[in-house]
């Protein structure tokens, strides 16, 4: 039972970052790439973008969440704390 427990609690805070189609206000199509969470990082986001465009490239529109902090500011070189936004717009290239 404490394995399941434990299998079940890291699965929840394990994710991969989610992709889907936006327009942009120029009526451009877009992708809306979301890596929030304690267990992603910005690098998610990048490589959810990069596989999205199946390796044409992409250009980023724009961002928004969290700031990436420093490597001084981590506990033991992983980024502890609160729930982390982070949001990124792109175009494939």
């Amino acid at each position: 039972m404490n394995k399941l427990l434990a299998v079940i609690a890291l699965l929840g805070l394990t994710g991969c970052a989610t992709a889907s189609n936006t327009y942009l206000n120029n009526g451009q199509q877009g992708l809306s790439i979301d890596c929030s969470g304690e267990a992603m990082s910005w690098s998610s986001c990048y490589e959810k973008a990069d596989a999205s465009c199946a390796g044409t490239g992409y250009n980023i529109v724009a961002t928004n969440g969290t700031a990436q902090p420093k490597e001084s500011d981590k506990t033991l070189g992983v980024e502890v704390g609160n729930y982390k936004s982070r949001n990124v717009i792109v175009t494939c290239k």
